[in-house]
């Protein structure tokens, strides 16, 4: 929004040259409005703005172009190599991780070989960790004092040492041997007497990541403790980092997406829509098309099975879509109650059973409900007209048991679907809903002929 505002005026100091007044205008602006702007612009202009902007403004807009790594990739092809240097040892830790883990293995080779002996340690190291982990997540930037000074000491050494520290919110205590001990709001340290010792105020609980813990997991534990950030150890549980809430929102938003995205019934592409190249986007969307196609294949094969009883009754075709319809959508519902309770944790595999039963009588009383509904359409339409024959009350039992049939083996397969999954390694959302409505568009297909063969018997078939 900011950015829109702004741009002809930007737009009117870049023609002119004025790089003084752009350099005034930038400084002024919160770091995340100037990399909006930046991205609105042509590559040529992202260079010359980023070019006049000051090192440590510069390497905060940077930062903020991660929704966008190619558009940080061109930045820095296009820029000095003296601002590559500053730009690359001023960002934080994680950051720059995350850029450099998406650029190719030599290109980060040669970014890494740019950085200070110190930064390229703590790139090496965080690099080095599993990906995905919170290894890759965390900043060595932290704040840690000893159990035994007192707050006076620890204060000072704060005001000494927490200039580049992620967050100041938290300090972190630990022995002689980095291990930690606990972990104490700064308010702690602000309301108590100076004299007293660290010590005086621990009760040494904490909550605290591992380092090969998963991103995901990570999310869940924020989400359940409710921190802004969280210690991570390795380990034998020293202190080797620090992961903060900004990061696990853009995990967790991530995660998200590409839920969503496989839920739609496609692979989860890793970049964003307009950017993602048009055959690499056909490719992620064609193999589950494929594999849904071949899937309803199978609903001809049992139509062409019951080819008989259709030519008998040919009012039960009539009813098709809509026995179809309602088992896909009832299995889709269930399918995607399980897959988000069990990514916020709210459901795990051991719960299978209570979730069965759930389903089995949810399914049952939304069936009865979609039941009634079939049966008084078919009784009340054949008080008006004769399309369904004599034998009117058959058809209409037929559809009103093979709704309740049929949305009750919905719900059972859609929640279950994503416990199978899940027990076998697999993602539950690939359990998506275009997977479950294929699913249950063929075995509704065979419950509802095989009550129209057994209610229709000696009648109409």
């Amino acid at each position: 929004m900011v950015g829109r505002i702004l741009q002809p005026e930007i737009k009117s100091l870049i023609d002119a040259r004025n790089f003084s007044a752009l350099r005034e205008l930038f400084s002024e602006m919160p770091p995340v409005d100037v990399a909006e702007i930046i991205l609105d612009l042509p590559e040529d202009e992202q260079v010359i703005i980023f070019r006049i902007l000051p090192h440590a403004l510069a390497a905060d807009v940077f930062e903020y172009l991660d929704v966008d790594v190619e558009a940080q990739q061109q930045l820095l092809r296009g820029m000095a190599h003296e601002q590559v240097v500053a730009i690359l040892n001023e960002m934080s830790p994680d950051d720059r991780t995350a850029l450099l883990e998406e650029l190719p293995s030599a290109a980060a080779r040669q970014l890494i070989r740019l950085l200070t002996p110190e930064e390229r340690r703590i790139a090496q190291a965080l690099l080095g960790y599993p990906e995905g982990s919170v290894g890759r997540l965390m900043t060595p930037d932290l704040i840690a004092v000893d159990a035994n000074w007192t707050i006076k000491e620890s204060l000072d050494y704060v005001r000494e040492n927490g200039q580049d520290s992620e967050t100041l919110n938290v300090i972190y205590v630990v022995d002689d041997r980095g291990k930690l001990i606990d972990d104490l709001r700064i308010r702690e340290f602000l309301l108590t007497p100076l004299d007293k010792k660290v010590s005086e105020l621990m009760d040494e609980t904490f909550v605290a990541l591992a380092v090969t813990d998963s991103q995901e997991d990570a999310v869940n534990i924020f989400r359940k403790y409710d921190r802004s950030a969280l210690p991570v150890l390795d380990s034998g549980g020293v202190l080797v980092g620090l992961v903060t809430i900004d990061d696990m929102l853009d995990i967790a938003e991530e995660e998200a997406t590409e839920d969503i995205q496989k839920f739609g019934g496609m692979e989860a592409m890793e970049e964003p829509y307009m950017r993602i190249p048009l055959g690499r986007m056909v490719r992620k969307r064609a193999t589950w098309l494929v594999v849904l196609f071949l899937g309803e294949m199978l609903t001809a094969s049992a139509m062409g099975y019951y080819e008989g009883a259709i030519a008998k009754a040919v009012v039960l075709a009539l009813f098709l879509p809509l026995i179809i319809s309602s088992g896909g959508n009832s299995g889709s519902q269930a399918s995607m109650l399980i897959i988000r309770a069990m990514a916020l944790g709210e459901v795990t595999l051991r719960d299978w059973w209570r979730v069965m039963r759930k389903e089995l009588m949810a399914g049952l009383l939304l069936g009865l409900v979609l039941g009634s509904i079939g049966f008084l359409r078919v009784a009340i339409w054949a008080q008006f007209s004769n399309v369904y024959g004599p034998h009117w009350i058959l058809v209409a039992l037929t559809v009103g048991i093979s709704l309740i049939g049929v949305v009750l083996w919905g719900s059972l397969s859609g929640s279950m679907l994503p416990f199978v999954l899940r027990a076998v390694g697999a993602d539950p959302a690939t359990s998506s809903a275009p997977f479950v409505a294929t699913l249950v568009d063929v075995t509704g297909l065979v419950i509802y002929f095989s009550l129209a063969l057994l209610i229709m018997r000696g009648s109409m078939l």
